[in-house]
């Protein structure tokens, strides 16, 4: 999901530096009492960047009463992810959380308001006119620069680390997502552990959601249901076949992306878009329309087997307690490798020596290392689904990111 983290591309600037819009109304914390919060984002790359600041944004606001402004630059990636946007207005209101569109403005400068929290998410560069607000503010925010996910074990040596800005009386604290201890943990809301039960508990759920989904009812218990979300991999081809020509009926659910066009030669098909059907030997595949965010929650409680990519959806099949399979953002030199690893130590570290060797052959394959081996996967899967239910207990151990990040806040507010 680069030097500070392990899951996705390193820190980087926008291409262009931004400003915010037009000057913000009064900040919410002056008139309600509810800690303000504004949440810079910048869309580098697919919707890992934007995705996790969503998540973050309603459930600071859900469940800790904060009054929360995002600013995002890419509007479009956004609407993905969030149907209701609009993508042509320059402020907007959603669930509750208002929405600037993070761009040059017509003006901006001393009436801007800053908010007593700042999420600076991924070290994406606040406006060079909002960090002068913040120095004037009576009271400076608590600025925060929240990072990529890692595993790797140097992150809770770094996690809380603070930096003093060069010119103005600001102090810059870094904040960590992590699998480990001393970390800031992972997202995770309140109520998803009882939504993800009620779904299992549901026949009617899941057929329904099956209907709706793909327009067919859910598969026969003997089939194996896996999704399959990832970058392009060449990869792919091997496990296709090896699907196709197993002895155990394979149903495949692919959300439409960038893995569609494999999919499409495979089956011989022009394309493989939202609402195709193919079919060929064990393997029967639906393309899924692009979902927002609980939806593909429910797709992962509905499949057997989790292919994954980045780090929104990483983290969210660790939270549906089933096996699954990380695509790793890759990187130049094989840098990604030691990030896959270390979160592999997380994960794995309890399972049987034969088992977790196999999950890490097959991690690595898919990663772009061997051929992945299907049969030898599926001699363990028994071992991985108890594993995942201990580690998804394990993981909620360390506590959740929003509620860290918001005790974390306050404490400084005091």
């Amino acid at each position: 999901m680069p030097a500070t983290m392990s899951s996705a591309r390193p820190s980087a600037p926008p291409p262009h530096p931004v400003s915010p819009a037009t000057p913000s109304p009064t900040a919410p914390s002056e008139t309600s009492g509810a800690i303000a919060c504004d949440l810079f984002c910048a869309v580098i790359d697919n919707f890992g960047d934007i995705g996790v600041c969503w998540r973050l944004a309603r459930q600071l606001t859900s469940e800790h009463g904060w009054q929360v402004r995002i600013f995002v630059d890419d509007l479009h990636a956004f609407q993905k992810l969030c149907p209701a946007l609009a993508v042509d207005r320059s402020r907007q209101a959603v669930s509750g959380i208002v929405i600037e569109h993070w761009r040059e403005p017509a003006h901006a400068g001393d009436t801007l308001e800053v908010a007593d929290v700042v999420i600076e998410a991924f070290g994406c560069e606040l406006p060079h006119v909002y960090v002068a607000a913040m120095a004037r503010r009576e009271r400076a925010p608590v600025w925060l620069n929240l990072e990529y996910l890692s595993a790797e074990d140097w992150v809770a040596d770094f996690h809380l680390r603070q930096s003093p800005h060069p010119r103005y009386p600001l102090t810059k604290t870094f904040f960590f997502p992590g699998l480990g201890a001393g970390t800031g943990g992972v997202l995770k809301e309140h109520h998803l552990d009882a939504a993800r039960a009620a779904f299992e508990a549901s026949p009617q759920a899941r057929d329904a959601w099956w209907r709706h989904t793909t327009g067919q009812p859910a598969p026969t218990p003997d089939a194996t249901v896996i999704s399959l979300f990832a970058y392009e991999n060449p990869a792919v081809d091997s496990l296709l076949e090896q699907w196709r020509d197993g002895p155990d009926p394979v149903v495949l659910l692919v959300p439409e992306g960038r893995i569609s066009g494999a999919l499409a030669r495979f089956f011989g098909l022009p394309s493989f878009a939202a609402g195709s059907h193919a079919e060929r030997g064990k393997l029967r595949a639906h393309a899924l329309a692009f979902t927002d965010q609980p939806g593909y929650d429910a797709l992962l409680w509905a499949s057997h087997l989790n292919f994954v990519r980045g780090e929104d959806s990483f983290v969210r099949a660790q939270w549906a307690a089933r096996p699954f399979v990380w695509h790793i953002y890759p990187q130049a030199d094989d840098a990604h490798l030691p990030k896959l690893d270390a979160a592999l130590a997380h994960y794995a570290d309890s399972l049987p020596a034969e088992s977790r060797a196999a999950l890490a052959r097959f991690w690595h394959a898919w990663n772009g290392v061997g051929q992945p081996d299907w049969a030898d996967f599926q001699r363990h899967r028994a071992v991985f689904e108890r594993r995942a239910v201990q580690w998804a207990q394990e993981l909620a151990a360390l506590g959740d990111l929003a509620g860290n990040l918001a005790v974390f806040a306050k404490s400084q507010l005091k």
